[in-house]
């Protein structure tokens, strides 16, 4: 299956930036999309962002405006800005690819994650 895996997690103060990688080889070829979900310590998973294969993008009115997703095809890699970031904006966040606008079924498995610490 297509593996992802996440890369440039840290600590920030509030109002920094971050850039996440998640680098999937196959994503292209299988035409997945990938979806971002992230957990705080004592709460629910939330997904909070999506990119298509046809590179449409999807997020939810906490991140809007603020997250950026975007995709490198020849590196197989999907890129996570994250600018003005918050305290609450402080869990794991994993990436995962998904078949369903026209991958195959290759796609759909969960990256380890990587630690987004925001501090005031």
């Amino acid at each position: 299956q297509v593996q992802p895996v996440e890369s440039g997690g840290g600590s920030v103060q509030a109002g920094g930036s971050l850039r996440l990688s998640c680098t999937a080889p196959g994503f292209t070829s299988n035409n997945c999309g990938m979806d971002w979900y992230r957990q705080a310590a004592g709460k629910q998973r939330e997904w909070f962002s999506r990119i298509r294969s046809d590179g449409i993008t999807s997020y939810i009115d906490s991140v809007k405006g603020r997250f950026t997703i975007s995709k490198d095809k020849a590196k197989d890699t999907v890129y996570l800005q994250m600018n003005s970031l918050k305290p609450e904006d402080t869990a794991m966040y994993f990436c995962k690819t998904n078949p369903n606008y026209g991958g195959s079924l290759l796609c759909g498995r969960w990256g380890q994650g990587t630690q987004v610490t925001v501090s005031s």
